[in-house]
C-alpha cells in the first residue's frame, strides 16, 4: 500500500521538501438498518392521501449513485445524499415501465432520470430512463424504474425494503438487495474514500461505511500533529489509513498517514488528519459540522466545508 507521510524531519532540507508538498500552513486555524418493514406497515396508497406524479416528479435529481455497504442487505445503492432507492416488483425492465403512478408515486417518489452518474461499483452502462404515464423521465437502473421512499427521512435509513412484498431496495447490478448478498467478514465495501453531495455543505469526503470525515481545528498540518487525546477520542475516532489508489474523487497525491503519539495510525488528507464522529448516527449525517466552532466536514481538497 502506497502512503504518503507528514511527519516533522530532522534535517532541514527535509523540512523544506516537506513544506513543498503539505504546503506552508504551519498551524492553519482554520445504527441497525432494518432488513425488512415491521409489521402493520401500510402498502403504498393506504394513508399517504391523494398525490399525482406530477407532484412526484418535482423530486431532486439522484446526483452520483453510490454504493453502500450494509449489513443485512449486502450492497445497496443510494443517492448522492445517503438516500437509498428502490425498485418496484410490479414494475417490469424488460421493457421498462414504471406502475406506480398518483397516491404511489406521492409515497415513492420516481427519480428523475436527469444529473445522474454512478460512482465505482455501479456500471454506468446500466444507467437509463423510461417515459413515465405524464410524460416525465424516470431514472432506470438496469431497466428498473428507480424510486425513493417517503418515509426515509435520513441518510441511511432503509425503511421501504419489504414493504407490501414488493419494494425492494436496489443492488448495484439493479436486482433486490438481498443478505444472501451481503459480504462476509473482511469482504469488500465500496472506495475507502468517496466524494458526496451534501445539499449544504457542497462536496465532502465519507469513508467506506458512508460516515462524514472530519477535521480539526487545533490540529495543524505542518508539522501534522493531532491534538484530539484523551476525552476527545470518545467522541472522534481517528480514521484508518487508506490505500490511495482506493478513493475516489480525491487526488491520491493528498492521502497521507500520521503515527499518532500512542504509535497508531490516522488518515490525513492533505496533511489534516481526519476523523469520523460518534454522534453521526447515520451514513450521510453531518451533524459534527461546526461542533465548538472546531469540527469541520472535510472537502475532497483537505479544507474545511463552509459554515
Amino acid at each position: 500500500m502506497r502512503t504518503r507521510r507528514c511527519t516533522a524531519p530532522a534535517a532541514a532540507v527535509a523540512a523544506l521538501l516537506l513544506a513543498t508538498a503539505c504546503g506552508t500552513d504551519v498551524y492553519g486555524q482554520g445504527g441497525t438498518q432494518p432488513a425488512a418493514n415491521q409489521a402493520g406497515v401500510p402498502e403504498y396508497g393506504d394513508d399517504y392521501g391523494a398525490g399525482s406524479a406530477d407532484t412526484a416528479a418535482e423530486v431532486d435529481p439522484a446526483g452520483q449513485l453510490i454504493v453502500r455497504s450494509t449489513p443485512d442487505l449486502g450492497s445497496v445503492v443510494t443517492d448522492s445524499r445517503g438516500f437509498t432507492l428502490y425498485r418496484f416488483e410490479e414494475d417490469t425492465a424488460d421493457p421498462p415501465e414504471s406502475t406506480c403512478n398518483d397516491a404511489c408515486a406521492t409515497a415513492w417518489p420516481p427519480v428523475p432520470a436527469d444529473d445522474v452518474s454512478a460512482a465505482e461499483g455501479i456500471d454506468a452502462t446500466l444507467l437509463g430512463e423510461v417515459e413515465r404515464a405524464d410524460g416525465s423521465l424516470q431514472l432506470t437502473l438496469a431497466g428498473w424504474p428507480v424510486y425513493r421512499y417517503q418515509d426515509d427521512t435520513s441518510p441511511g435509513d432503509i425503511n421501504g425494503h419489504g414493504v407490501n412484498g414488493t419494494w425492494n431496495a436496489l443492488a448495484p447490478d439493479g436486482k433486490p438487495a438481498s443478505a444472501d448478498n451481503a459480504p462476509a467478514a473482511g469482504g469488500e465495501e465500496g472506495p475507502a474514500l468517496s466524494v458526496v453531495q451534501d445539499p449544504s455543505l457542497g462536496p465532502i469526503v465519507t469513508d467506506a461505511k458512508g460516515r462524514t470525515l472530519y477535521r480539526f481545528d487545533k490540529d495543524s498540518a505542518w508539522p501534522m500533529i493531532s491534538n484530539c487525546e484523551g476525552d476527545c477520542l470518545d467522541t472522534w475516532k481517528p480514521a484508518q489509513p487508506v490505500d490511495p489508489e482506493d478513493v475516489k474523487g480525491i487526488d491520491a497525491e493528498l492521502i497521507s498517514t500520521l503515527e499518532r503519539d500512542d504509535g497508531t495510525e490516522q488518515l490525513a488528507i492533505d496533511c489534516w488528519p481526519v476523523y469520523w464522529f460518534t454522534g453521526d448516527e447515520n451514513p450521510g449525517d453531518t451533524t459534527g459540522h461546526g461542533a465548538g466552532d472546531l469540527w469541520f466536514a472535510v472537502t475532497p481538497s483537505g479544507a474545511k466545508a463552509p459554515l
